[in-house]
């Protein structure tokens, strides 16, 4: 009687497990590599290639990795040569990452991304920048 009933309650918990992890796996699915850099230990910038083969893209987020850094701006050139500025101003930990960014105009191609940043925080490590991209 008692194995009965606790199979009667791993049945549905085991379900909603993998509900879970199955829209989970899903969202990160999303998300596309588009570039990294490793940046230099002074004011300077950097700019990631991508090409119209990517796809088109709503929204960016960028990720920090191996050391730290300040971001400034972003500036994302679109395949029709307009370009949207985004102000970023903030102290990146190794590991960290932005907010969700939308990009103006919704689906778009992209050109390429500048960040423009500097490493005065003296972290030990170049900081390793990663861009990602949402269809």
């Amino acid at each position: 009687m008692k194995n009965i009933r606790t199979q009667k309650l791993v049945l549905p918990f085991l379900i909603v497990i993998f509900l879970i992890g199955s829209s989970f796996t899903a969202n990160i699915a999303k998300w596309e590599h588009l570039g990294s850099r490793t940046v230099n230990y002074k004011i300077d910038r950097d700019v990631i290639k991508v090409t119209a083969r990517d796809g088109v893209f709503k929204k960016l987020k960028i990720k920090v990795t191996n050391g730290s850094l300040n971001m400034h701006r972003i500036v994302v050139q679109y395949g029709n040569g307009e370009k949207q500025v985004i102000q970023v101003k903030k102290n990146f930990a190794r590991g960290s990452a932005t907010r969700v960014i939308d990009l103006k105009g919704n689906k778009r191609i992209i050109r390429d991304i500048t960040f423009f940043y500097d490493t005065k925080n003296l972290s030990r490590k170049r900081a390793k920048v990663h861009v990602f991209g949402k269809h």
